[in-house]
């Protein structure tokens, strides 16, 4: 067996319209840590993955982030108490044939465009039972 030719994703890039604004709302309401800025770059850790916001000057349409928690309920409200208005409040999306559930809320940056967090709750198998 041959090993991957590719590993997995190491930075996602973001075009914002002003980026000082976005610097500001990842930073401070999302709490994601800065990593370092230079003209026009901004990067953020995402786990393994870096965010990298590049300023284009004006607004653009945007793939969904989704940001994964290990508890929806928590992040949603500790989102919210930062002054985040969520869109779509934490739901179940998906139920898996385990029982695990796919939970999503969603919300948008400082540009509007959407945001997502997204969870994955499994039933303890000792209640279960």
């Amino acid at each position: 067996m041959h090993p991957a030719p590719i590993g997995p994703l190491a930075q996602i890039a973001r075009k914002v319209e002003n980026l000082d604004r976005a610097r500001a709302f990842f930073r401070e309401t999302l709490s994601l840590r800065e990593l370092y800025a230079y003209p026009g770059l901004a990067f953020f850790q995402l786990g393994e993955v870096r965010l990298m916001l590049s300023e284009a000057g004006r607004r653009e349409a945007a793939d969904i982030l989704y940001f994964r928690v290990a508890d929806i309920a928590a992040s949603h409200l500790a989102l919210t108490q930062n002054g985040l208005t969520f869109t779509h409040p934490p739901h179940r999306i998906h139920t898996h044939a385990d029982g695990s559930e796919e939970w999503m809320a969603f919300f948008t940056d400082d540009e509007g465009r959407a945001l997502a967090l997204a969870s994955v709750w499994k039933p303890d198998p000792v209640q279960a039972s």
